[in-house]
């Protein structure tokens, strides 16, 4: 007999606390509590047995213990979808090799990409502080290195320590909110265990009242049990539940129609402000033409340089635009520059431009366009400023930029470090709060759990009464046992109640 002390609500909950030297001993104690009542059998007198246990004549068994499932075992399959997926993905990679080749072959060369420059970027200072006692090793070079080296290690040191001070100092309150927590769980445990002893009581003495009008000395026999209330369940579903699904489901409706309702009406204003935005950037595509009309009427051979910069800048505006190259061509025609070659070679220029799909990337940062590594340093730590103020001391403003941007950082990093602790806290102690607000509620959910588990335990056994006493057969002392036994199993029988 396999009897498991943990399958109940009450046992589940006052276990979800303790720690594991205690839920070992509560585990071990009430398996003894078990073992020594209930698989431990009294010897009994086999002729009393069925009055005893109130066993029936035949009881068949339940059809599922008949059922058989058959098994296929699939573990093979998952390992070979993956072997198969990824020789499929690979066949999909050389496909795409294939095409990509394909297509370049065939593209002409200022639709190429750029190629692209290795760019390493240095985004740490102490990256940065060692490629600058490589590249340029020099005594100011070093004292700054090591001297920011020391301060970086400090500064780790340090945020070390309040973070561990932090942790140490949630687990505490951690520690009390779960000791407050425990003694909040005793009276919502007394509850529970309360209301479970009331309905055992209450079941007993309805059915001692109920049984003793079929055992008492001025009882009459009653040939029949057609009416007889036997099993008085607990429903699973009030009327207020039923409302509140129904409001629930009203609302969920609502909430859907709203949703729907905002999401058709943001579309058509994001609709409405691209209207707004094509018009916007109608008119200042306008603008520029008539500007570049403008330029183009007042050019003269005297600033045709001056002019080549601004309308090259200009005619860059509206390369997007419909006819634009045809703008493009008639204005540079229409230009009064003396030699025609110049206004040939300044169009072309222009055109090739607005019909290259990509440009180079500037070299100040992203390299001459060959694929050898350039390494350029973008730094966003403080230790960069104490950096600079090492390498060059006489400079004030590099000491109090230093002061400035450490000071700040030092006290984002305290205000985060202080709200992260007290948000912990906080949180743990709300939710201390909502599980001993779960628990509350839970109380009731575990009674009714607890006494539908008694009513299905005891409910054959009191039809089983019920059926002795229309057959006649049984004199009103062995009624009597029979009540007794089913009495003594409505009290110490399962579901148990822990204390």
């Amino acid at each position: 007999m396999n009897i498991n002390p943990l399958n109940d609500a009450e046992n589940t909950r006052q276990h979800r606390n303790l720690t594991n030297s205690q839920r070992k001993a509560s585990i071990t104690t009430k398996e003894g509590v078990l073992v020594n009542n209930l698989i431990k059998e009294k010897d009994v007198n086999l002729t009393d047995t069925k009055d005893t246990y109130l066993i029936s004549d035949k009881v068949t068994m339940p059809g599922a213990l008949y059922q058989d499932y058959n098994h296929v075992d699939k573990k093979l399959v998952p390992l070979s979808g993956v072997a198969l997926g990824v020789m499929s993905l690979f066949t999909v990679v050389t496909l795409f090799i294939n095409k990509c080749a394909e297509i370049a072959k065939n593209l002409p060369q200022e639709k190429w990409i750029p190629a692209l420059t290795r760019n390493v970027n240095l985004s740490k200072e102490p990256h940065q502080i060692v490629y600058q006692m490589l590249q340029s090793p020099g005594k100011k070079t070093f004292i700054a290195g090591v001297g920011t080296l020391a301060f970086g290690a400090m500064a780790f040191m340090g945020q070390t320590f309040f973070d561990g001070y932090k942790e140490i100092w949630v687990k505490r309150k951690e520690a009390n909110i779960q000791k407050n927590l425990q003694e909040n769980l005793v009276a919502v445990e007394t509850q529970a265990f309360s209301g479970k002893m009331q309905i055992i009581r209450s079941m007993m003495s309805k059915y001692t009242s109920d049984f003793e009008k079929y055992i008492s000395p001025d009882s009459e026999k009653i040939l029949t049990n057609f009416g007889r209330k036997v099993f008085t369940g607990i429903p699973f579903m009030s009327s207020k539940s039923k409302d509140n699904e129904k409001s629930s489901n009203l609302g969920n409706i609502l909430l859907g129609i709203g949703t729907f309702a905002g999401i058709v009406g943001l579309g058509f204003l994001s609709l409405r402000n691209l209207t707004k935005s094509r018009i916007n950037i109608d008119e200042g595509l306008t603008k520029t033409k008539d500007l570049i009309k403008q330029v183009v009427n007042t050019s003269k051979e005297a600033t045709k340089e001056l002019d080549k910069d601004n309308l090259e800048h200009m005619f860059r505006s509206i390369e997007s635009s419909n006819g634009a190259e045809e703008f493009v061509t008639e204005q540079i025609n229409t230009l009064k520059w003396n030699k025609e070659e110049e206004k040939k070679v300044f169009l072309d220029k222009i055109l090739s431009y607005m019909r290259t799909s990509t440009t180079k990337a500037n070299p100040n940062y992203a390299g001459d366009g060959t694929p050898k590594p350039a390494f350029n340093s973008f730094v966003n730590e403080y230790l960069a400023f104490f950096y600079n103020w090492l390498l060059d001391t006489s400079n004030p403003q590099f000491k109090y930029l230093f002061l400035g941007i450490t000071g700040i950082t030092a006290a984002s990093y305290g205000g985060k470090l202080a709200g992260d602790a007290i948000k912990e806290v906080q949180v743990k102690k709300i939710n201390a709060e909502t599980e001993l607000e779960l628990q509350k509620r839970l109380v009731s959910t575990e009674l009714r759990n607890f006494k539908s588990k008694k009513d299905a335990a005891i409910k054959p056994l009191v039809e089983e009464f019920y059926r002795q006493v229309d057959s006649g057969k049984r004199s009103k002392e062995e009624l009597k046992t029979m009540a007794e036994n089913i009495l003594f199993e409505i009290k110490n029988g399962p579901p148990f109640v822990y204390s």
